[in-house]
């Protein structure tokens, strides 16, 4: 059984370690949040959530977020949609220790964007962004996947995470980047609505 199959990735400091496509590259290296970028690229941008409930944190994220082996953790996963076209598949953990002080507002997010939230709280500490090329039998690929209703989805998803940090809570957000992402283009006059 591959790594992939059992829940690991391999994660990259730099892009270049998993050499994406031109068209993705930015997408994935730019720091500014998803939210406002996909925004500015329909006329109806939604947060479709998906689950949010306890569960096991994967294989290749505990030691990120501090956690010595597989945990169980606030998990929530949501669609980022552009005009009813699924772009982006967003996961999220928060370790069980976090307090309601830490992230007040996890729990009662809703369908509503958590990257709006944490770039616009000053206490939140932002970390390095990792990379990754997740395949079939990584939980996250097919979770996408099965999110996307498309058997044909190419066998190769690029993703990318980062390690959020508020007090003394850390929050560990991923996002799988697909296929229709790169057809986007900004809308001219910018912002649209924004759904949920």
């Amino acid at each position: 059984m591959s790594l992939q199959a059992i829940g690991h990735a391999h994660w990259h400091w730099h892009v270049n370690g998993v050499n994406p496509p031109a068209q993705l590259r930015d997408w994935l290296t730019d720091r500014v949040s998803l939210t406002v970028k996909l925004s500015a690229r329909c006329r109806q941008f939604r947060v479709r959530r998906l689950r949010q409930q306890r569960g096991f944190c994967l294989a290749d994220e505990n030691r990120i977020i501090g956690l010595p082996r597989r945990m169980a953790v606030q998990e929530r996963e949501v669609m980022l949609q552009c005009d009813d076209t699924p772009t982006v598949f967003a996961h999220t953990i928060v370790p069980l220790a976090a307090t309601a002080a830490d992230w007040p507002f996890f729990s009662s997010l809703g369908e509503r964007s958590l990257g709006t939230t944490l770039f616009g709280d000053p206490l939140v500490e932002r970390g390095a962004l990792q990379f990754a090329r997740l395949r079939a039998g990584h939980p996250l690929f097919e979770r996408a996947a099965a999110a996307h209703a498309l058997a044909s989805i190419d066998q190769t998803l690029f993703a990318r995470r980062c390690l959020f940090r508020r007090k003394k809570g850390m929050l560990l957000v991923t996002e799988v980047f697909l296929p229709e992402i790169t057809g986007l283009s900004p809308l001219a006059g910018g912002l649209r609505h924004t759904v949920g």
